[in-house]
């Protein structure tokens, strides 16, 4: 058996040198591509960690801010204007003003504790106000509730509208360290890594305490990540729970902790972490996230407060406070009970926190601009200076002439008339400043959040009778041979075109009235009498004066033009009526005053710009008449929102079949356009008194109103005319009536009764004189 076993030992294998020492190269050159992979994927890591991480870390959204509401005794302010003023800056009412952001109403008094803030032309500091109204809607008293000190001149801090979004709508309020609350630093390193401070990365214990969690329940349940993993993870990688992902998560939380401080890394969190999902918008960082859940900034909150938004790193669907209050108050006392057991607070801190409500406010804050149609003009005004790429990342601040008291004004008066008419019937409104051309409200239809189709900008509708105030201008800037008494003739009239189409013009009431003074044919708005000058003055004429004042007309002009067979959008016929309000200057309509970026450089700032266009007496002339339109014309009715004594100026303007109804009128300081119609240019049966001008009026009765009182012009001086015949009349004159007309302009002839009265005159004085 032996010699048999020693027999079979050759036929054995045995290990070849030769192959011992291939295996050992093969293992040793894969062992060193291994490390050589690792180390250039490693330096691909370390690459891309900074060159993400360097500078500006985020996409931040552009944030857009109304007008800041400017108080001074005298000014003309109403208290319920200013509660809509203080609402839409997010202050809220309370039994006392410890709180900026906070304000007392008592009667016609307010204290107000306004917020500190940074404006492109200086900064406004925080301050408790006094400020009293007067009965005439006016500032009575403004001052310093603190030391009883009066005030001249204080701005308020203006509400913010608006954001500009990226595509991806991840929102975050960038804060700094220094700006965070102490005790919210500890509650989040006591919950979320109590080894912040002294790892470099990665947590051993903590990683071998996940380990065992998720081998004892054979599925991922437990992370085990630091902070700085998590930032990784948030900032660099994707949420999938793969061993893949993991490694990469050590292994750029090792990376970033070589190249940055735990305050940077601890900064950069606090910025990053989710919180909340408000519809589509991503709620990012503790910044936004304090205002999301408290409508309130972050170094405000109480510590139960603080103790909160912590606890909602861990799961902010599962802990949603608004869903789930009970979830989130056993939450918000295990952060808590954390602080207390390391020493971040006292077991009496702890106890009172723990017995205090969520304090979460009802309703966030909206993400969605309340004011569509405005910000579409703002976006449109800024496209010309801006890349939407800059708008949607930079973090630029924006400051808007949006006046939260006329938008809501203005909002208010269409969507009540709106109710009221036929199914269908929209609605646009557009008010400026006369002296400014500042947009201070816009809305696009009745749908009043709807950011759909804009109708005050680009809704085009015929206008009607708005464009009568060109065609009466061009003849009043010709004062030899027109003025508001000259008589214009109101007698049929037919044109036909080359082709023999026939055009015969009538009036909305189907009556000629013979001879009727140009000012009576504006007010009453008569079209044949406009029609009959329209082309006595020439119609390249009225274009080149439509063109001046701002509007566009085709090149080729017919007759209809005189009647407003033009189509216009509201934003047009403002343009237009702008520059008859502020006395022929065309001033470019503004929706932006200035843009800063998040460091309060400016970028631009945006002065007004004026340009005459219109000698001053001609204007004047037609301003006048514009007044006699809602003194005794076809906007007679504004008498019952409006006192007269404003003495305001306007237009009625309604289209063929009551399709299009209009109404532009200003008084010292606002200009307001205002259109009615259907989107499919059905009829409304509206005209422009019994449905634009009704929007006007309640919007306008709203507000307080300044007179529109113009300095006559030097060369302007008030003759008696005689409305029968046009002629130099007297006081005393039955039919007389006093109008303005430009020096050396005035009729030649006299009256009659001027005649007349002069030989009883001259009769009377020698009666005196025989019995003198």
């Amino acid at each position: 058996m032996a010699k048999r076993r020693r027999k079979q030992q050759p036929n054995r294998k045995r290990n070849s040198p030769r192959g011992g020492r291939f295996l050992r190269r093969l293992f040793l050159l894969l062992l060193l591509l291994l490390v050589a992979g690792g180390a250039a994927y490693t330096y691909w890591l370390n690459r891309r960690i900074v060159n993400e991480f360097e500078g500006k870390r985020w996409a931040i959204p552009a944030r857009v801010f109304a007008r800041p509401l400017e108080l001074y005794p005298g000014e003309r302010l109403s208290p319920e204007n200013f509660l809509v003023e203080l609402r839409a800056a997010g202050y809220r009412q309370s039994a006392s003003v410890e709180q900026p952001g906070s304000y007392v109403h008592q009667g016609e008094t307010f204290r107000v504790h306004t917020r500190a803030f940074r404006f492109w032309d200086g900064g406004e500091p925080a301050r408790i106000l006094h400020v009293r109204f007067g009965g005439d809607d006016r500032v009575a008293e403004l001052g310093n509730a603190r030391d009883g000190t009066a005030l001249p001149l204080v701005r308020l801090d203006p509400a913010h509208i608006a954001n500009i979004y990226p595509a991806r709508r991840e929102d975050r309020i960038l804060i700094r360290l220094d700006q965070v609350p102490q005790p919210l630093v500890e509650a989040l390193i006591a919950i979320e890594d109590h080894r912040f401070l002294q790892h470099h990365g990665i947590s051993l214990p903590g990683i071998a305490r996940a380990l065992i969690a998720d081998i004892r329940a054979g599925r991922w349940v437990q992370g085990g990540s630091t902070l700085t993993q998590q930032l990784v993870k948030n900032y660099f990688l994707s949420n999938e729970r793969t061993l893949w992902r993991k490694l990469n998560e050590a292994l750029m939380a090792i990376l970033l902790e070589l190249h940055y401080s735990k305050r940077e890394i601890l900064q950069a969190y606090l910025n990053e972490v989710y919180l909340a999902q408000d519809g589509n918008r991503a709620v990012h960082g503790f910044g936004l996230a304090s205002r999301y859940y408290f409508d309130q900034p972050l170094d405000q909150l109480a510590l139960e407060q603080q103790a909160l938004l912590v606890g909602l790193v861990k799961g902010p669907s599962y802990y949603n406070p608004r869903r789930h209050p009970e979830r989130a108050r056993v939450r918000r006392n295990r952060v808590l009970d954390a602080m207390r057991e390391q020493g971040f607070a006292s077991s009496a801190e702890a106890r009172r926190a723990k017995r205090r409500p969520l304090g979460v406010v009802h309703r966030p804050p909206s993400s969605n601009t309340a004011f569509p149609a405005f910000m579409d003009l703002v976006k449109r005004h800024l496209r010309r200076d801006y890349r939407y790429e800059d708008l949607t990342s930079e973090g630029l601040l924006i400051f808007t002439t949006l006046a939260p008291s006329v938008q809501h004004a203005a909002e208010q008066a269409l969507a009540k008339r709106v109710r009221r008419w036929l199914p269908g019937t929209e609605g646009a409104v557009i008010v400026t400043t006369v002296e400014d051309g500042e947009v201070e409200a816009v809305v696009g239809g009745g749908d009043l959040r709807y950011a759909g189709f804009n109708r005050a900008l680009d809704a085009r509708r015929q206008i009607g009778s708005l464009i009568k105030p060109a065609v009466y201008l061009t003849a009043l800037e010709r004062p030899q041979r027109f003025g508001l008494g000259s008589l214009l003739p109101d007698t049929p009239v037919t044109l036909q075109n080359a082709n023999g189409q026939v055009w015969t013009p009538r009036n909305y009431d189907r009556k000629h009235h013979g001879k009727v003074p140009l000012w009576s044919a504006l007010a009453h708005s008569y079209n044949v009498p406009t029609v009959r000058l329209g082309l006595e003055v020439g119609l390249r004429a009225v274009a080149d004066t439509i063109r001046r004042l701002g509007g566009r007309v085709p090149d080729t002009v017919y007759p209809s033009l005189l009647l407003g067979a033009v189509q216009f959008t509201p934003l047009e016929v403002t343009r237009m009526y702008e520059t008859i309000a502020s006395g022929g200057f065309r001033t470019p309509l503004r929706a932006v005053r200035a843009v800063m970026t998040p460091d309060y450089e400016v970028l631009s700032h945006y002065p007004l710009e004026v340009a005459r266009v219109f000698d001053p007496g001609p204007i004047y002339l037609l301003r006048y008449g514009l007044q006699e339109v809602v003194q005794q014309g076809t906007a007679r009715g504004l008498s019952r929102w409006l006192p007269s004594k404003l003495y305001v100026a306007g237009k009625t303007g309604t289209t063929d079949d009551t399709r299009d109804s209009w109404f532009a009128g200003f008084t010292g300081q606002r200009l307001g356009v205002v259109w009615v119609g259907r989107d499919d240019n059905g009829r409304i049966g509206l005209t422009g008194a019994s449905g634009a001008m009704q929007i006007w009026g309640e919007m306008m009765a709203q507000l307080p109103l300044q007179a529109f009182e113009p300095t006559p012009p030097q060369r302007v001086r008030r003759r008696w005319i005689d409305t029968q015949t046009g002629a130099l009349a007297a006081a005393y004159c039955e039919h007389a009536v006093e109008l303005p007309y430009i020096r050396d302009s005035a009729p030649d002839g006299t009256s009659g009764c001027v005649r007349s009265a002069s030989e009883v005159d001259r009769a009377m004085n020698w009666v005196k004189r025989l019995f003198n």
